[in-house]
């Protein structure tokens, strides 16, 4: 019979995520996750695979984290406030969590050998723009944009300035600096996307 593993893995997942949170999948060695997980070699690679099945892991779990709040935000009755929500999503830092998006900072650059793992997260990032665009293109039916909107072009605009956020505040900007800049993209929302009197 095989040895009962002597760590929580999902602890351990949650540890490895914030690890490549803060700083990358390439700039996280072996060393660092066995070093923070607590583990050796043989034991992460019997739980988890190699480094790139785990950073795979733990951008699932950090989707997982997330799906709830963005649900939330798809769900408010009005376009402004489905897009003010999902902006607070990159203003409000979370508990005990690095700052920034995990999403964005996880692969922001990467060297053509990890090219896979930098599409994993472009791919998950994209999803939250579909679901966005979708979103606002029920708005649009509904009469809560103007006939004229274009809800994709709307949903990469909110994103872009989510990914902006995200950028800053891992550089240090605060929570009531990141709020401020997230008001004038709304103040911008008013102008590209509210119903034309």
């Amino acid at each position: 019979m095989g040895r009962t593993r002597s760590f929580d893995e999902e602890v351990a997942l949650d540890r490895a995520m914030r690890l490549f949170w803060r700083q990358g999948y390439e700039g996280t060695s072996l060393e660092d996750l066995t070093s923070t997980l607590g583990i050796a070699k043989p034991s992460l690679y019997a739980a988890f695979g190699n480094k790139r099945s785990l950073f795979s892991k733990a951008v699932e779990r950090y989707t997982q984290t997330v799906r709830e709040s963005l649900q939330r935000a798809l769900d408010e009755p009005k376009s402004e406030d489905v897009v003010r929500r999902f902006l607070r999503l990159y203003t409000e830092p979370c508990a005990d969590a690095p700052p920034g998006c995990f999403l964005v900072q996880g692969a922001l650059a990467c060297s053509p050998e990890s090219a896979e793992v930098q599409r994993e997260v472009t791919e998950r990032r994209q999803e939250a723009e579909v679901l966005l665009a979708q979103r606002l293109a029920r708005a649009q039916k509904e009469g809560d944009l103007p006939a004229d909107a274009r809800p994709n072009d709307l949903a990469r605009y909110v994103c872009t300035v989510a990914q902006g956020l995200s950028v800053q505040a891992t550089g240090g900007a605060t929570a009531p600096q990141l709020r401020r800049v997230a008001e004038l993209a709304l103040m911008n929302w008013n102008a590209l996307g509210s119903p034309r009197r």
